[in-house]
């Protein structure tokens, strides 16, 4: 799969000895979690891995060069049964992400390592993040961080329904492909759907209220897709790239260099 991540910040290029000589205390190891799923008629099935990796390559390109930070492989298949149904995704349970994130997390425990953040980019994945980052840091002692998305940008020139409910190959995710890979965006076929609307407020909400709905793709997007694409540029996707990057980047220097202050 294509790559954006430096070379020099790649943990699986390293040889052990490096990996031995690394300082344990202070370097900052980062586990990229994504999804292989449909993503509508118009991206491919690895739009949430790719994008993962082109903001965390990006933000890894601009950081102190002595500042030990790196890259693991990432974990391409998340927690995706809200779009079981649709040719292409390749879902695992929860208890099976989890696992694997354990798993992971107890090989750098064993290396010696203290610093780990989850750096997820699926929004299936999101809630069991959060879990596993205080299970590792209850069961091995890691200092364990959790990253999302695009590091908190304020996405300038979004709609706010878009904002609110651009949930999945949207205008944002589009444009970030258009910007970087553009060869895998059919732009000739686009397709729009949303789950609520923001003028429209009801106690029931689909996400980020305090009742809400399950869902799955199915029961609202026949094309598998939950925003509007069609407004997506490569230019605003550039700029919201370079935006994000920016941001993740400061969020792992931070966490290479926390301490932490409350500790009785």
């Amino acid at each position: 799969m294509k790559t954006w991540i430096p070379d020099a910040r790649n943990f699986a290029y390293l040889r052990w000895p490096k990996v031995e000589a690394l300082p344990k205390d202070s370097t900052l190891l980062v586990l990229p979690t994504a999804a292989i799923e449909q993503h509508g008629h118009h991206l491919p099935l690895a739009t949430d891995t790719l994008i993962n990796n082109l903001l965390l390559g990006k933000a890894l390109e601009r950081l102190p060069a002595d500042l030990p930070v790196y890259a693991l492989q990432p974990i391409c298949y998340g927690k995706s049964n809200e779009h079981i149904g649709f040719p292409g995704t390749l879902s695992v349970s929860a208890a099976t992400f989890m696992a694997l994130v354990r798993d992971i997390g107890a090989s750098v425990s064993a290396a010696g390592f203290k610093r780990l953040v989850l750096y997820n980019t699926h929004g299936g994945n999101a809630s069991l993040v959060d879990v596993m980052a205080r299970d590792l840091r209850a069961e091995f002692g890691l200092r364990t961080f959790a990253l999302y998305g695009s590091g908190g940008i304020s996405f300038e020139g979004l709609s706010e329904q878009e904002k609110a409910y651009g949930f999945h190959a949207g205008e944002v995710e589009t444009a970030f492909l258009l910007s970087a890979i553009p060869e895998l965006v059919d732009t000739a076929a686009y397709t729009m759907n949303y789950i609520a609307q923001v003028d429209k407020p009801e106690l029931l909400r689909p996400e980020n209220a305090a009742a809400t709905f399950a869902w799955l793709t199915r029961d609202i997007a026949e094309s598998g897709v939950m925003g509007d694409p069609r407004p997506a540029t490569a230019e605003n996707g550039a700029r919201w790239v370079e935006q994000a990057a920016t941001r993740i980047a400061a969020a792992l220097e931070a966490m290479a260099r926390y301490e932490n202050l409350y500790r009785p």
